[in-house]
């Protein structure tokens, strides 16, 4: 693994095993690492019962925030149940956008019903004008004629989508 360090924090994506991601952000912790799961919850029903259950929004992976020093990757790779770092280059992890993370937060926090999105590179960008999300930035999309705001994670290359009234949104 070929790494320079920097002093400077980034956020980094983990490749978790299947069904781990909060087992991993437990583990990590506890290690002491700044990390970050999107969960959504979702009503499971079930033959006597219903529940609200947490859902990673993005499954099989988690987001950390940490220097790029080798030891401190080194100790997260040998953490159980993490497979590998994210990155173009095998290898080499490669840093998510600051503002990404802000505005995946936003939207994980605001409770609103998120669902997973595909990923667009395409699109025009836009900003909620107002309300509790003002300022989160995303993609204007549109789906059976109801418009979307798409979250995009480059890294990961998948999305999140929320519902918007395409009059809260302006261009960037």
């Amino acid at each position: 693994m070929e790494l320079t360090e920097t002093s400077e924090l980034y956020w980094y994506v983990v490749h978790v095993k299947s069904r781990h991601e909060f087992k991993v952000l437990d583990r990590l912790t506890r290690a002491g690492i700044d990390t970050f799961l999107p969960i959504v919850e979702r009503l499971n029903k079930w033959k006597d019962r219903k529940k609200l259950v947490a859902f990673p929004l993005f499954p099989g992976y988690l987001f950390v925030h940490i220097h790029k020093i080798y030891d401190t990757m080194l100790a997260i790779l040998k953490t159980p149940g993490v497979v590998k770092f994210i990155g173009v280059v095998p290898g080499e992890p490669e840093p998510v956008s600051e503002d990404q993370i802000i505005s995946l937060k936003k939207l994980v926090e605001s409770k609103e019903s998120l669902d997973p999105y595909p990923y667009l590179k395409e699109g025009q960008r836009v900003r909620i004008k107002r309300g509790p999300l003002a300022g989160v930035e995303g993609i204007l999309a549109e789906r059976k004629g109801q418009h979307l705001l798409v979250l995009s994670v480059d890294i990961l290359r998948q999305g999140v989508s929320l519902k918007i009234d395409a009059l809260d949104v302006e261009r960037v």
